[in-house]
């Protein structure tokens, strides 16, 4: 290829390393950690879903988002229920304490972020919000597993 991607990738991997300052962390008691916020996220944005449409949709073996879905049961951050399209499989969805923990922690994340980005003006922000979702789509694209982007991210959304 005749670009240089050797700087995405060295800068990928800084964001990769730097990823703590602004998301969830492990380790901090009472937050929640990286993929409780993802799995939260999807289903927030997604509406319930079946542990092979979790699996597909994270590219995770069954087994792995198992695991992770007894955790958020017990937490209670989300419930099993029927397949309101009428399906055999049982399907995830978010609790109500499950959302407020998932309000809080993007709150948080914003918020560091914004700490991040002070110096920048709205339009920067709003640029740099534009590659990042076309970078992103374009990887949803190549792994066939698109995200829902909400209508409702209110001022936090790119115009």
């Amino acid at each position: 290829m005749d670009k240089p991607t050797h700087l995405i990738e060295f800068e990928m991997m800084l964001i990769g390393r730097h990823l703590n300052f602004f998301g969830p962390r492990r380790r901090d008691a009472g937050r929640l950690d990286r993929s409780a916020y993802t799995m939260l996220s999807r289903l927030s944005a997604q509406g319930p879903m079946s542990i092979g449409q979790l699996s597909d949709a994270f590219g995770l073996d069954s087994s792995t988002v198992n695991r992770q879905t007894s955790a958020l049961l017990k937490t209670g951050l989300a419930e099993r229920i029927p397949d309101p399209d009428g399906g055999i499989a049982r399907k995830f969805q978010i609790t109500e304490n499950g959302a407020r923990r998932l309000d809080h922690e993007r709150a948080r994340a914003i918020e560091s972020l914004e700490r991040v980005l002070v110096d920048w003006d709205a339009d920067d922000v709003v640029q740099f919000a534009r590659y990042l979702e076309r970078f992103n789509t374009d990887i949803e694209r190549l792994s066939g597993s698109p995200w829902s982007r909400r209508a409702d991210l209110g001022q936090h959304e790119a115009p």
